[in-house]
């Protein structure tokens, strides 16, 4: 509105201008008696010339015959008999100064003067004496064509001469074509006041035709005579004239002046418009103030816009002026502030339009429809994911600064963030998604929204309006349970015996509830400690379902291509592609066994044999070196019974046959009896017993009897298969 509203205000104060400029703009001055024609086809006709009544024109003088051809119509002026081409009272201004006073001109058509050998001859000379008019000695030059010709003017002053001499044989004349400077052409400038125009043709060649004119300065400079004279019959002459028996009116000798032309035979005055005024002195009013701010050439301003008329000149305003380049400059600048301002609001309408198109082409390409079928369907509850939006998640994120990552894997990257409300959460930037794997990349919202378990990190939403998928969680403070055992330094203290036992207990519970007590039956599909996390308390969370499973309650396993983690991946799973909860239940026991040695599930430290720790264990076991490869914070626990009932619970959940591992229930079960009966002695009888029946050949893998405790190698075909499968 203030755009606008200034912009009304600069247009009102230019038509304002303008229309003060155009009132102080006189009418033209008539330039012909009243009811007087002042126009015979192109050429003007001014008092004292006129057409028609003897009232129109001063004298005889100065009557014009108008004419009518089949083209335009011609004035005649009958008392010299010649064609008119242009009539001029006065213009003061000329043409090589701008203050040089030029005297009333007449433009004629002046016939040309032929020697005798030329076949049209014309007459022989020009005469105008007794008339008002004569010869201008500024405008006309006397011009002589014709090879080697000697061309005199007669009728002169016996003490002037007036000709010129051409000549054909000059190659340096040649030369200069155009110039008519004496190369079958030459010309002369003649003598103030003439009327009577007679030549002598002088010529070495007798035989030779030759001519002899006056002609108009301009037109010469215009035409080219020096490689032969064109066929024409007349030239353009300019004639001056003056005024006679004529009384000046005496309120124009206040802006007219007259000169006397006591030169010439005629003797008169010829009057004129002196400088800053316009019109016709023979005429009432006569002559004219000129507004010289109407043509840039009549004055000297360095705008229109600064000039200011006055009597008989002007002056150059420049408070006007400043005020008129005010105005432009605020007009400008507010278009081109207008034209930047729209420009930039179509540049923001035209990008939120692309990143609103952006945003449902990911939607879609990132499995939002699947989700939306999900959250309309009453078989899943995923009512309880939001769908943020991502401005929301960037500014949660910082646009996604590196010094907020909290870790990077197979699946993608996790940040760090605070939403609006102040809650921190752990925002999980997925990697590059093809359209093949949109049910994985949704698989995790979908089995997320089912679970409400306190042991199971909780989703709080996800946003598929990126490029990738993100995914919201509650963010877990202390770390993955990978850190607290592999990687031991201050920031992760060590997990003593009873944090190690709560802690399998805990994993056990959340399993136990994926596999039994879920609307559907879950498989994690990569249990591991890195999937482990530790809260304030220390309390485990099970992490990362992006490989998970749900299955209908009438199935025993899915059939899927082997995802997993080396060293972690159930043998049975690797060979058939099923997939079970028994599955689930090996990953536990690996996971079982690192809280026990505090050893990785894959190390290059140990022998080849025994680089894969649920073998390195299974033999220890055997070989009843269990206590040697403990952790230091279990291998000095009192109660030896504990550690033998977990170790043999960890054995039964790698064994080779999936159906002889137990329930993801039964191991909760044990575990919170360990950590209730305590005391109670080991049955070494049924852990002998135990033992036997799991290491019996045809149920598992067989063992060399070189132990990879020892120095002694092993045939690779004899230990676990070292299988390496990356982490999806």
């Amino acid at each position: 509105m203030a755009v606008q509203f200034v912009m009304r205000i600069a247009l009102f104060l230019l038509l304002t201008y303008g229309l003060v400029e155009e009132a102080s703009v006189a009418a033209s001055p008539a330039i012909a008696q009243p009811k007087c024609k002042d126009m015979c086809g192109d050429v003007k006709i001014p008092y004292p010339f006129g057409i028609g009544p003897a009232d129109c024109y001063m004298a005889n003088w100065f009557k014009i015959v108008c004419n009518k051809t089949n083209v335009t119509d011609k004035a005649f002026l009958p008392s010299i008999d010649m064609e008119v081409l242009e009539i001029n009272i006065s213009d003061p201004y000329g043409t090589n100064s701008y203050y040089y006073y030029e005297p009333g001109l007449i433009r004629v058509k002046m016939p040309i003067i032929s020697s005798s050998n030329c076949i049209n001859q014309s007459s022989n000379g020009v005469d105008i004496s007794g008339t008002p008019f004569f010869f201008s000695s500024y405008r006309n030059n006397f011009v002589s064509v014709g090879c080697d010709n000697l061309v005199t003017m007669n009728g002169l002053d016996p003490m002037v001469v007036v000709g010129c001499k051409t000549n054909c044989s000059n190659q340096k004349l040649k030369d200069k074509q155009g110039t008519c400077s004496g190369f079958n052409c030459c010309q002369t400038t003649v003598p103030y006041g003439i009327q009577v125009l007679n030549v002598d043709f002088g010529s070495t060649q007798r035989n030779s035709c030759k001519h002899a004119f006056l002609a108009e300065t301009q037109w010469l400079n215009k035409t080219d005579l020096s490689n032969g004279f064109p066929y024409l019959d007349y030239v353009p002459v300019v004639l001056e004239w003056t005024v006679p028996n004529f009384t000046a009116f005496d309120f124009k000798e206040i802006r007219a002046r007259h000169i006397d032309w006591d030169s010439t035979s005629y003797g008169a005055k010829y009057y004129y418009c002196l400088y800053g005024y316009e019109g016709n002195p023979y005429l009432s009013p006569g002559c004219q103030d000129r507004n010289e701010c109407e043509d840039q050439k009549r004055n000297r301003c360095p705008d229109k816009a600064d000039c200011e008329n006055t009597e008989g000149s002007y002056t150059c305003n420049r408070r006007k002026s400043r005020l008129k380049i005010a105005i432009i400059v605020i007009c400008t600048s507010f278009g081109v502030l207008f034209l930047l301002f729209i420009t930039w609001w179509l540049y923001k309408v035209i990008k939120k339009r692309n990143k609103i198109k952006l945003k449902k082409k990911f939607f879609k390409r990132n499995g939002g429809l699947l989700l939306q079928q999900q959250l309309s369907s009453n078989e899943n509850n995923v009512q309880k994911a939001k769908l943020f939006n991502s401005k929301e998640l960037e500014n949660a994120t910082d646009r996604f600064n590196e010094n907020r990552i909290l870790g990077k894997g197979g699946q993608g990257t996790v940040y760090k963030g605070m939403l609006i409300d102040g809650r921190i959460v752990a925002i999980k930037k997925c990697n590059t998604v093809d359209e093949g794997n949109l049910e994985q990349f949704i698989n995790e919202i979908i089995i997320l929204s089912q679970i409400n378990h306190r042991n199971v990190v909780k989703l709080l939403g996800c946003c598929l309006e990126t490029e990738v998928p993100l995914l919201v969680y509650e963010f877990i403070s202390n770390g993955t349970l990978f850190q607290y055992l592999h990687e031991k330094n201050e920031d992760f203290p060590l997990l003593t015996w009873d944090m190690r036992l709560r802690i399998a207990t805990e994993i056990a519970g959340a399993l136990s509830y994926l596999h039994s007590a879920a609307s559907l039956p879950i498989y994690h599909r990569d249990i591991k400690s890195s999937n482990i996390l530790l809260d304030e308390k220390y309390r485990a969370k099970v992490a990362d379902f992006g490989t998970s499973r749900s299955v209908a309650v009438d199935q025993t396993h899915v059939t899927t291509l082997v995802y997993g983690t080396f060293g972690y991946l159930d043998p049975e799973y690797f060979q058939t592609s099923q997939f079970t909860e028994k599955s689930d239940v090996y990953s536990f026991g690996v996971v079982l066994i690192e809280l026990l040695t505090g050893e990785k599930p894959v190390s290059s430290t140990r022998s080849p044999e025994c680089r894969n720790l649920s073998t390195y264990f299974v033999l220890s076991l055997k070989e009843n070196h269990l206590f040697d490869i403990l952790d230091t914070q279990v291998s000095k626990v009192g109660n030896k019974d504990e550690v033998m009932a977990i170790a043999n619970l960890a054995k039964r959940c790698l064994h080779l046959n999936g159906r002889k591992r137990p329930t993801m229930i039964e191991i909760m079960m044990e575990l919170e009896g360990v950590q209730k009966v305590s005391s109670i002695q080991p049955n070494f009888e049924e852990l002998e017993y135990i033992r036997n029946e799991e290491m019996e050949p045809k149920d598992e893998i067989s063992i060399s009897e070189s132990s990879c405790l020892e120095s002694s190698t092993a045939s690779s075909s004899d230990v676990l298969p070292l299988l390496s499968i990356k982490s999806i």
